[in-house]
C-alpha cells in the first residue's frame, strides 16, 4: 500500500500551495510588476518624446533648408542683376569714353585743317610777296633793257606759271 501513499492527493496541500501561489502572485504584482510597468511606461514616454523632438528637429531642418535654398536662389538672382547692371554701366562708360575720344579727334582734325589752311594762306601770301618782289626786279631789269609791253607780259606770265608749278 505504499504505492497509494505516493499517488494520493492531499487537498490541504494543494489548497496551501494555491494560496502560496496567489500570495506570491500578489506580492510580485505589487512590488515587482507595477514598478517595472511604471519604469517601462516612463521609458516609452521618454522614447516617444525623443522621437517627437527628432521629428520637430527634422521639420525645422527641412524648413531651414527650404529657406536657405530660396535665399540662395535669391542671392544668385541678385548677383546676376548686379553683374548685369555692372555690365551695362561699363558699356555706358565705354560709349562715353569713345564719344569723348571721337570729339577730341574731331577737334584735333579741325585744328589741323585750320592750321593747314592758315599755313596755305601764309604760303600764298608769301608767294604773292615774292611775285611782287620778283616783278619789281624784273621790271627794273626790263627798264634797263628795252622790251616792248608784249614781251613784258609774256615774261611775267611765264614767271608766275613757273612759280605756281614749283609750289604745287
Amino acid at each position: 500500500m505504499q504505492t497509494l501513499d505516493v499517488i494520493s492527493v492531499n487537498i490541504w496541500q494543494i489548497l496551501i500551495s494555491l494560496i502560496n501561489l496567489v500570495l506570491l502572485f500578489l506580492i510580485i504584482k505589487r512590488f515587482l510588476f507595477k514598478p517595472v510597468k511604471k519604469i517601462m511606461e516612463k521609458r516609452e514616454n521618454e522614447i516617444n518624446d525623443r522621437y517627437n523632438l527628432a521629428k520637430e528637429a527634422e521639420d525645422t531642418a527641412l524648413e531651414s533648408k527650404k529657406e536657405w535654398e530660396e535665399k540662395l536662389s535669391g542671392a544668385s538672382k541678385a548677383a546676376d542683376d548686379i553683374l548685369k547692371n555692372a555690365t551695362e554701366q561699363a558699356k555706358y562708360r565705354g560709349d562715353i569714353l569713345v564719344l569723348e575720344a571721337k570729339e577730341k579727334a574731331d577737334g584735333i582734325i579741325r585744328m589741323a585743317k585750320n592750321e593747314a589752311e592758315l599755313e596755305r594762306k601764309k604760303a600764298a601770301d608769301g608767294i604773292k610777296r615774292e611775285i611782287v618782289d620778283v616783278s619789281g626786279k624784273l621790271a627794273e631789269k626790263m627798264l634797263e633793257r628795252e622790251i616792248n609791253t608784249e614781251d613784258h607780259r609774256a615774261l611775267i606770265d611765264s614767271f608766275i606759271e613757273e612759280i605756281g608749278d614749283n609750289n604745287d
